[in-house]
């Protein structure tokens, strides 16, 4: 990343960390702009994060070391991440139609985590996501050794966590990825 890319990239997390301040309380972006001049790598993921779609901003879920969370916060499942199946295992084991990737190995590429149901749950506290579209989960392995996977959108004013064969891939679905830095 340029510097020229770096600096819009700066720019457009700074707008946004302003625009949606319910997102992250307590949080001063000259915190946030610290940790990430500390950790470079971290501006390379949230680009990452960025081109694909997924609109990264700061919220407020404890971070496992103490850091900050950003999250794909675009009101509907990225863009540029839909029509995945769960995992490279479901991928493989479509006969007909495969897609390309997962979502598991394209949080890889990108270099994010999937949000697990209660993070997911956490997400829609701050805002309503998915109300058009629906995100792969971090599936729990007893649920994925039976060949399914979790998925969430919102409906209804409500949150809704249900379950797929995790080969299935639908042009509506992506997944939503986390960063701590």
């Amino acid at each position: 990343m340029d510097a020229a890319d770096r600096e819009r990239l700066l720019r457009t997390l700074a707008q946004r960390f302003a625009q949606h301040p319910q997102r992250h309380p307590g949080v001063a972006w000259a915190d946030v702009a610290a940790r990430l001049e500390r950790r470079p790598q971290a501006l390379e993921v949230l680009q990452r994060m960025e081109a694909s779609g997924g609109e990264p901003d700061v919220i407020g879920l404890p971070a496992p070391s103490g850091g900050v969370v950003f999250c794909d916060c675009a009101a509907e499942s990225p863009a540029g991440r839909r029509s995945l199946c769960y995992d490279a295992e479901a991928r493989r084991s479509r006969r007909e139609h495969a897609p390309a990737r997962s979502a598991l190995e394209m949080a890889e590429e990108i270099g994010v985590q999937l949000l697990d149901e209660a993070q997911y749950l956490a997400l829609q506290t701050f805002g309503e996501f998915d109300l058009k579209t629906s995100s792969w989960l971090l599936t729990p392995p007893d649920i994925r050794a039976r060949g399914g996977a979790l998925y969430g959108d919102r409906r209804y004013g409500r949150v809704f966590v249900y379950h797929n064969g995790a080969p299935s891939y639908y042009a509506a679905r992506g997944f939503r990825g986390w960063l701590e830095v």
